[in-house]
């Protein structure tokens, strides 16, 4: 699976749902102007570098004619960095304003390497239909389709979902199953809650309250940990730090700031 820079958000209890009418989740975290900015940091040579930035973005629009949040995700390498490494991400996702998936799109420059990712969603029947599709630099257009009766989200609209979940009597050590749609394919992956810890951020002396997630992912029988991330542990549950495993090497996220928040960052200690 492919490893991308502040996309495994907590999940949250969004498995094992009827398609149409249960895809959908009450909101109560956002609201549309919503944005969060972050500095990234990668461990070079035992020392931790800033080495570029990311902004996630929450408005209301319209898509296919109807009421809908537009989300984005953009990372961005310095200059400095590119030396070594070129990055440029972008992610977009449209739900509706039941937060019912939609489209997910994903364009990245990583590397010498440019990828395509689209995922359609339909819910004909009661059934969850996925139409997907990818593409790597110049090569074929692969398209493959995925029907079940279960709920599937992608990267940016299960973060959406996840946002409005009380996490609050998860045990630590506890298992969440999610079926994870990408432009490749559609698969069942795991979420590990760790319980809760206060933490200082890497680019300020600010110190949050917050819940600890692990994103986990099975490869030849070793279960791997792709993301560790820090949610604050208020309404607004705002990823403020992220520690990833890469292809690459290992690297963080640290929120930076953040404006229209729905609700007061009570989590700040």
């Amino acid at each position: 699976m492919k490893r991308n820079l502040l996309v495994m958000f907590f999940i949250g209890l969004v498995v094992v749902l009827p398609a149409q009418a249960q895809c959908g989740s009450t909101n109560s975290a956002f609201n549309s102007g919503e944005t969060i900015s972050y500095d990234l940091y990668f461990n070079w040579k035992f020392v931790w570098k800033n080495v570029g930035t990311a902004s996630w973005n929450i408005t209301r629009t319209n898509y296919a004619g109807k009421p809908a949040y537009k989300t984005y995700l953009i990372t961005r390498g310095s200059q400095q960095s590119d030396r070594y490494f070129v990055m440029r991400d972008t992610l977009t996702s449209y739900t509706d304003l039941n937060l019912v998936p939609l489209y997910y799109s994903k364009r990245a420059k990583e590397g010498k390497h440019y990828y395509q990712e689209d995922v359609w969603y339909t819910y004909p029947n009661r059934q969850c239909n996925l139409k997907m599709q990818s593409r790597q630099d110049m090569g074929t257009v692969k398209i493959k389709s995925h029907s079940s009766k279960y709920c599937a989200y992608d990267m940016l609209s299960m973060m959406l979902r996840a946002r409005s979940f009380d996490a609050s009597k998860m045990k630590v050590g506890q298992r969440v199953n999610f079926l994870f749609a990408e432009g490749k394919h559609c698969e069942w992956r795991q979420l590990v809650y760790k319980g809760k810890q206060t933490i200082k951020m890497e680019n300020s002396k600010n110190r949050y309250r917050c819940l600890v997630f692990a994103y986990v992912e099975k490869e030849n029988g070793k279960e791997n940990t792709v993301v560790t991330f820090y949610v604050t542990d208020d309404a607004n549950h705002l990823p403020v730090r992220l520690d990833l495993n890469l292809r690459f090497g290992s690297a963080k996220a640290y929120m930076r700031g953040a404006t229209g928040l729905r609700h007061p960052l009570s989590s700040k200690v």
